[in-house]
């Protein structure tokens, strides 16, 4: 006969599930049966979800997230099983929450509500800010809803171009209407969230440079972007449209061969937005990046943020595999199309 592995007893007569000792320290599921009789005259049935702390000879213990206890006699479990950990709370924040977050750190200088969502023009500079963000719903039928999108950037003279999310239904509907990835975004954008008091830690081991803090974009901070180059007069009104906005730098021989950017989003709690975080090729591998995402997050802390997040190409690998050593965490991907 087969015996309980703790205990060396036979188990209680019980159901078989995917329960026992190897589950110890994982998140489950226990349906058992209380005493008494149920609505349609069968046994009363009661679930327990949180932790498997304890299993005993005759009965196991579930600690639940409220901090309570919870001993279960063993003999009436009718089913349980390992179940995935619960997301971490910022990773349960709604997509559109996420995006909205994301134009508050990054304002476009033109912006016009259509419902839900929200057409962007900056005279051309980045696609961020000059793309229809279609999260939620336009308060219009999709049809004229999308022709009020492409008329807004026709009456501009900008390419037409929306920002969904990756297997969204605003996407499928575009691509059957035939758009595709806005030049120069053959890949989805990765949306990264990571709480900031945890990413510091992760960065303690990042080297004591000077990390200089500017309220105020600078020439120098902006020498080596080709793209601001371009638009410089609305780059920098981008660049410095949210209230709160920090430009980190680390300068040498008078060049700025590592910066970033970080911007506050302030609604029921505040969130760092970072952005533009650039290393010269000729001092990368030094941990650069990590000293100034220190000061980024260390400025933004200061204000009270408590979650940061990234926008990231999703062909980036190296990028993206920095973000997840130091504790950030995909939320979701978005693409940018145009017709």
């Amino acid at each position: 006969m087969a015996t309980d592995p703790t205990s060396g007893q036979p188990p209680p007569s019980a159901p078989a599930s995917g329960l026992g000792p190897h589950c110890l320290g994982s998140r489950v599921v226990v349906r058992h049966t209380l005493p008494g009789t149920g609505p349609s005259g069968g046994p009363v049935l009661n679930d327990v979800l949180g932790v498997l702390e304890e299993w005993g000879a005759t009965t196991l213990t579930v600690r639940r997230e409220d901090g309570s206890s919870v001993v279960v006699d063993r003999s009436t479990v009718v089913a349980g099983k390992p179940v995935p950990p619960r997301p971490p709370v910022r990773l349960r924040v709604p997509v559109d929450v996420a995006e909205r977050r994301a134009v508050d750190g990054w304002p476009p200088l033109e912006r016009v509500d259509l419902g839900e969502w929200v057409l962007r023009a900056s005279e051309g500079f980045s696609a961020r800010a000059n793309s229809a963000l279609l999260v939620g719903e336009p308060g219009a039928a999709w049809p004229e809803a999308v022709a009020r999108v492409r008329r807004f950037y026709d009456e501009r003279a900008l390419l037409a171009r929306a920002q969904v999310v990756a297997g969204s239904e605003q996407e499928a509907r575009l691509r059957e209407e035939g758009w595709q990835p806005s030049p120069g975004y053959a890949t989805t954008v990765s949306f990264l969230i990571g709480g900031v008091a945890g990413v510091r830690r992760a960065l303690r081991g990042a080297p004591d440079v000077d990390v200089a803090l500017d309220g105020r974009v600078t020439a120098q901070w902006l020498a080596d972007d080709e793209r601001a180059q371009r638009f410089l007069e609305p780059a920098t009104r981008v660049l410095e449209g949210p209230e709160e906005v920090v430009f980190a730098s680390v300068v040498e021989d008078g060049t700025v061969v590592a910066k970033g950017r970080a911007s506050l989003s302030v609604r029921a709690d505040v969130w760092a937005g970072v952005t533009d975080v650039h290393v010269a090729p000729s001092h990368r591998r030094g941990g650069l990046a990590g000293a100034v995402m220190q000061a980024l997050l260390g400025w933004a802390a200061e204000r009270g943020a408590t979650a940061a997040y990234l926008q990231v190409r999703g062909d980036n690998d190296a990028a993206l595999a920095l973000y997840d050593r130091i504790g950030f965490v995909e939320h979701h991907r978005t693409w940018y199309l145009s017709p």
